[in-house]
C-alpha cells in the first residue's frame, strides 16, 4: 500500500538535491574546523596577552635553578636557587652562557626558565 511520502517523492528532484548535498558535505565538514582554530587562536591571544616576556642581557647577574643544575641537594630545606652568575652570552630563544664568581665559564647553556634575575650592583 503505497503511502503519502512515497507516493509524493519525485526520482528526479531528489537526486538532484542528493548531487547538491554531496556537494556541499565536504564545506560542512569544513566549518567545525574553520570554528576550532577559531577558537584556538582567540585562547592564544587571551593568553599571550597576559604573559611576560624575560630575557637577560650580558653583563646581568641572575640566579640558577638549583633543581635544574643538580649542584647542592639540600633535601627538603636546601637553596632552592644558586649564584649569582654573570650572563656573558646570550645564544637567542632563551639560551644563555653564564660564569661564576671566580670568572670560570660553566660548561653548558642555560634556559631561561631556570633562570631569575639578580640585583647585585658588582661581584
Amino acid at each position: 500500500m503505497p503511502t503519502l511520502r512515497t507516493a509524493e517523492v519525485d526520482m528526479i528532484k531528489n537526486n538532484e538535491d542528493l548531487g547538491i548535498n554531496l556537494d556541499m558535505l565536504e564545506e560542512k565538514r569544513e566549518k567545525p574546523a574553520i570554528q576550532e582554530a577559531r577558537s584556538k587562536a582567540m585562547m592564544e591571544k587571551y593568553y599571550n596577552a597576559r604573559v611576560r616576556g624575560t630575557s637577560f642581557r650580558p653583563g646581568d647577574f641572575v640566579y640558577r635553578n638549583n633543581e635544574a643544575s643538580h649542584a647542592e641537594d639540600g633535601g627538603k630545606l636546601g637553596p632552592k636557587w644558586e649564584g649569582p652568575y654573570e650572563v656573558t652570552e646570550a645564544l637567542g630563544k632563551g639560551a644563555y652562557k653564564l660564569k661564576d664568581r671566580d670568572g670560570k665559564q660553566l660548561p653548558r647553556t642555560w634556559n631561561v626558565s631556570h633562570l631569575k634575575k639578580c640585583y647585585v650592583h658588582g661581584m
